[in-house]
């Protein structure tokens, strides 16, 4: 496991007991280690859907970020998403994106919608965020396929983008939510909406949209639309790397300032429609 309290809080006595470029190397392994159980936490297997299929992609900006994003398969057939993004950069903001990711799973395994996975993870995670003075911004919704009806609560999160086959924006409806560990004992409430076949959702962080380049300009929302309108035919994993391509041509090699996260959901022809297709032909 990784010793987090030595990364951060090495002691006087600690640090005379080995050489500086000893104890450098330690600390290097450890952040390296660290990247490494970050990645494959935050890249790992993506949920296979009955129809459509979803991505997502989190670049930090330092060699471990704050950005968040998670899929939880539940039991009725719908997916659990979420995405968020930690105040704060770095190792200490990567410490409470794990701390995010275990109030996640452990709320989605025991509560019914978006809603009420949020509200537990507000009451599990409040008092260390005070002590941390810190917050996290977090988006959740359940899509269900065979419906095609996005459920979803908000944290104090950007709202995701919707993009219609017909090149359409569609604004979800806009519900309000404070951010975990901003207030106790909040209770976020759901909106819903009805997707079509073909639809586009990204759900990102704010790092996209405020990428910069040389001459100080954002990369912008209608940047990033203008992107989703002109990919949206392609697949989810595609636009995502069209989105990351296009960052890198505008920020003109410039670091990157934030972590970039974001997760893509492509929706696909309903269970009825399927089911139709793939019936045998009846012959009188």
């Amino acid at each position: 496991m990784i010793n987090f309290r030595k990364v951060l809080f090495q002691s006087n006595s600690d640090i005379g007991a080995g050489s500086e470029p000893e104890m450098t190397k330690t600390l290097q392994r450890e952040i390296y280690l660290a990247r490494n159980i970050q990645t494959k936490l935050l890249n790992g297997e993506k949920p296979l859907l009955p129809t459509g299929e979803v991505s997502g992609v989190s670049i930090p900006a330092r060699l471990i970020g704050g950005d968040y994003f998670d899929f939880y398969q539940l039991a009725n057939g719908k997916i659990r998403i979420i995405i968020g993004d930690v105040m704060g950069k770095g190792i200490p903001a990567a410490m409470l994106m794990i701390l995010t990711r275990g109030a996640f799973r452990t709320a989605a395994e025991a509560t019914e919608g978006p809603g009420e996975t949020l509200t537990a993870m507000n009451n599990a995670m409040f008092k260390d965020l005070r002590t941390l003075r810190s917050f996290v911004t977090v988006f959740c919704a359940d899509w269900d396929p065979k419906k095609g009806i996005l459920v979803y609560a908000n944290a104090g999160h950007i709202l995701p983008v919707i993009v219609r086959v017909n090149f359409d924006i569609i604004e979800p409806p806009g519900i309000q939510g404070v951010m975990l560990g901003g207030l106790p004992e909040q209770v976020y409430k759901e909106a819903q909406m009805k997707l079509q076949e073909e639809d586009l959702v990204l759900f990102y962080t704010d790092g996209i949209i405020e990428a910069k380049n040389r001459s100080g300009d954002m990369f912008k929302l209608e940047r990033l639309v203008g992107i989703l309108v002109k990919n949206c035919h392609l697949q989810a994993e595609e636009i995502e790397q069209k989105i990351l391509e296009d960052i890198t041509v505008f920020t003109e090699g410039l670091p990157q300032r934030d972590d970039i996260t974001m997760v893509a959901l492509k929706v696909g022809k309903e269970m009825d429609e399927i089911s139709s297709l793939n019936s045998p032909l009846m012959v009188p």
